[in-house]
């Protein structure tokens, strides 16, 4: 029986203690490899609980924030999630073995075509990676049970609350651009939206549009 090294113990542990109790989420916290998505100078780091740098100025959120958020969608298997801000995929991977299927979109091109070769070379086969504008959904794209923001956006719009489904949930961190935002949880309802404010976080600006460069 091959021994789990210290460090993912550790991380467990800790997303135990803060609170993280939905079975599902621990479980498959435990079976995405965090470190095939961190650059290759921090897997040694990769289980500590922290944002890292990946490439174009962005981060991994620390894996807390991913667990909570994911928790937070209360997923179900036959869902249709929308992420914004793909960054490293790592986020897109824990989604996807929760829902039926996750389109993720990200405005750097370096990191799409990244996160797009090392999700399919880990098997992630239920995940569309879209070069994109996450303030700018396609039409096609259609409506979704789940939204999922992984960058600060100073107001939600209201074309991005239009995409839910009747009952979906989206959660995203809404604040300043720099400094500290909050994690906040709509419900669609029949009357309109229920909006519950969860957490402080920091996470990297969303911005419009695709990046020019990079």
């Amino acid at each position: 029986m091959s021994q789990e090294p210290p460090e993912k113990m550790m991380f467990q542990l800790t997303l135990r203690r803060r609170g993280i109790s939905d079975q599902a989420v621990l479980r498959t916290m435990e079976e995405v490899p965090r470190e095939a998505f961190v650059a290759s100078g921090d897997r040694g780091h990769a289980y500590r609980d922290s944002a890292l740098g990946i490439a174009c100025g962005q981060t991994i959120s620390q894996p807390f924030v991913v667990a909570y958020m994911t928790e937070q969608l209360q997923l179900q298997k036959g869902h249709k999630v929308l992420e914004i801000g793909t960054g490293s995929g790592y986020q897109a991977a824990v989604l996807s073995r929760l829902c039926a299927h996750v389109l993720t979109v990200e405005r750097y091109r370096t990191l799409a075509d990244a996160a797009r070769a090392k999700l399919e070379g880990l098997g992630y086969y239920n995940i569309e990676v879209l070069l994109g504008d996450g303030f700018d959904i396609p039409p096609g794209a259609g409506d979704f049970d789940r939204i999922i923001v992984t960058a600060a956006m100073e107001q939600i719009p209201e074309k991005l609350l239009q995409r839910l489904q009747p009952g979906g949930i989206l959660i995203a961190p809404v604040g300043p651009h720099h400094g500290t935002q909050t994690l906040v949880r709509f419900t669609r309802t029949e009357s309109g939206f229920e909006r519950k404010e969860l957490v402080d976080v920091r996470f990297v600006p969303a911005l419009p549009g695709i990046a020019r460069e990079l």
